[in-house]
């Protein structure tokens, strides 16, 4: 796996422990306009097909809404973390064998990169409001815009 290729997917790993649909739709977004070859016979080609942009858009919207709703569980909760660190490793393996990598080391450095990246968002977010007093839904509407930037930035090119 060459650098570009590990740090697309350690940046949307980080992405996908933010917001877990923000980076498989934005992923899917990107590469659904592509030559899919490299996808061909797995079941990670699905990511790159105009329904899954279509289906995840509006999934990824609805959880940028969601994030701000009280009764929403930490993302550090075991298994909001483990759907984080899923979706970090979908993305992660569906871009290394796009770039004819392997999918399994993409997969790890996808899981790994969401679970470093919701840990380090939530106690940062957790210390900025405590340093700043600002209310907690305005950091979250800053992370918002971080992530919309950070996925946009790092699919440009995919």
């Amino acid at each position: 796996m060459n650098r570009k290729t590990a740090m697309n997917i350690i940046g949307l790993g980080i992405v996908a422990g933010m917001r877990t649909m923000s980076a498989p739709a934005f992923v899917a977004r990107a590469i659904s306009k592509q030559d899919l070859q490299p996808l061909q016979g797995s079941p990670l080609r699905w990511l790159g097909t105009p329904t899954a942009a279509a289906l995840l858009k509006p999934m990824a919207a609805g959880e940028l809404v969601g994030d701000k709703l009280p009764f929403v569980p930490n993302r550090t909760n075991p298994g909001s973390l483990a759907g984080r660190m899923a979706s970090g490793a979908l993305v992660g393996a569906t871009i290394a064998r796009l770039r004819n990598g392997s999918a399994g080391a993409g997969a790890l450095l996808g899981a790994a990169s969401a679970a470093a990246g919701a840990i380090a968002a939530f106690h940062t977010r957790r210390a900025l409001g405590e340093k700043t007093g600002l209310p907690d839904a305005l950091l979250a509407l800053g992370e918002d815009a971080l992530v919309l930037a950070l996925g946009n930035s790092l699919t440009a090119e995919l």
